[in-house]
């Protein structure tokens, strides 16, 4: 457990007051920012933000003080994480009107209520569009919220389809040139309903994600990024056959599923993303080893962003599977798997300015981060890390196939000439 007491300290990145602004300087454009951490190892895992020149990522901040103390009861720890959200975005030189997406992890959904109070007093009238889910684990008990923020305040204005309270987290914000999607769950959007078909769930889900683009001028054609989040109460199956519907084969955007503890509202799904506003900036990759796929691209650029979706140790081919047991050695092939999609975008592991890792166990994140930290350069992506549920019974099955351990997701921005 020293390990894992060693990276809590590391996912709510200490506000110690020293900028990594001036360091770390190798590609053109990017540059770490935000305070130093506690313990200086984590340089060489994650930055605790990355500017991008158009977008700043922030690294999943916990509820840890800078001296490495934790406040005694949830509201405070989520005032404490976003603190340490905004000291990230101050030493960009933003504030917190450029915060246009947090994705926030609770360990117990049982506390919503008190998380979006709390998330509406700190931000006022200017909340950012966000996505809530609950986790098994978070680094340091019991929230992590990530973020990203926007340099250019131009075109940036709440999205609200017709219906929607205008004085709660908007559904949508848009930016200059993207669509920040908040979650929408599988319920009525005005009663707060949820039906008890999961097929009905995933409907209501779809229509309103489309019902936030269409507010914005947009359509589900614009998508580029598509997290679903669901509970086992959704089978995966259901789930993809109604998601396919409303997208072009082999176009579709690219897409992390992942399973997680609960969603808002007593519903089992909720989705959210990304979507960008001029068609001609969005442009599907697929690696030519790939198949076309009815419900997912393996990356989609946004203008100079490219959103990957996540990937986990399964090794392609017809007699595919996961087949690694350890997370580390899952991790391996994750990476694999995500370089054939940066190569064939002609890209590669030093412009990822972002990750998502999912992990089956946080007590595997030594060994993960061992091997994790191989794959960068001199700037680290920002990086959420949670463990989305209990862990998985690690057993072959009849053909030695293992269950996944971890899945990542990616972010990476080229440079511009």
């Amino acid at each position: 457990m020293t390990s894992l007491k060693m990276t809590s300290k590391i996912g709510g990145i200490a506000i110690a007051g020293i900028s990594l602004a001036s360091s770390l300087l190798a590609q053109s454009g990017v540059r770490a920012v935000g305070p130093a951490p506690a313990d200086r190892r984590a340089v060489h895992l994650y930055s605790a933000g990355v500017d991008a020149g158009d977008y700043v990522y922030i690294s999943g901040q916990g509820p840890r003080k800078s001296e490495g103390s934790l406040p005694a009861n949830f509201a405070d720890r989520v005032r404490q994480a976003l603190d340490n959200v905004q000291a990230v975005v101050k030493s960009a030189g933003l504030d917190l009107n450029h915060i246009v997406y947090m994705q926030v992890y609770v360990e117990d959904m049982g506390n919503y209520a008190e998380l979006k109070k709390t998330i509406a007093d700190y931000f006022g009238k200017d909340q950012p569009a966000q996505a809530v889910l609950g986790v098994a684990r978070t680094p340091d008990p019991s929230v992590e919220i990530a973020a990203v923020a926007v340099r250019n305040l131009e075109g940036k204005r709440a999205v609200y389809p017709a219906g929607y309270k205008t004085d709660d987290t908007p559904p949508g914000m848009l930016t200059h040139d993207r669509l920040f999607i908040s979650s929408m769950a599988g319920a009525d959007p005005v009663s707060g309903k949820v039906p008890d078909d999961p097929a009905a769930q995933v409907d209501l889900a779809l229509d309103r994600m489309e019902a936030v683009a269409k507010a914005a001028g947009l359509d589900l054609k614009n998508m580029v990024f598509v997290n679903p989040f669901l509970t086992k109460d959704i089978p995966g199956r259901v789930m993809n056959e109604h998601y396919a519907k409303r997208f072009e084969f082999g176009n579709t955007p690219a897409r992390a599923t992942i399973w997680v503890s609960s969603v808002p509202g007593g519903a089992h799904i909720e989705y959210t993303g990304v979507a960008v506003r001029d068609l001609a900036q969005r442009k599907a990759i697929r690696p030519k080893n790939m198949p076309p796929s009815p419900t997912a691209s393996p990356c989609v650029f946004a203008g100079d962003t490219l959103y990957c979706s996540a990937k986990d140790g399964f090794i392609p081919g017809p007699h595919g599977g996961v087949y690694a047991t350890t997370p580390e050695h899952q991790l391996r092939q994750t990476m694999r798997n995500q370089l054939d999609n940066l190569e064939e975008a002609e890209m590669s592991f030093d412009q990822v300015v972002s990750t998502n890792v999912y992990l089956d166990n946080l007590a595997d994140l030594s060994g993960f981060d061992a091997v994790y930290a191989e794959y960068f350069g001199s700037i680290p992506p920002a990086r959420a890390t949670v463990q989305q549920l209990a862990p998985t019974e690690r057993k072959a099955d009849k053909e030695d196939h293992f269950p996944g351990l971890e899945q990542v997701s990616l972010i990476a921005v080229r440079s511009r000439k």
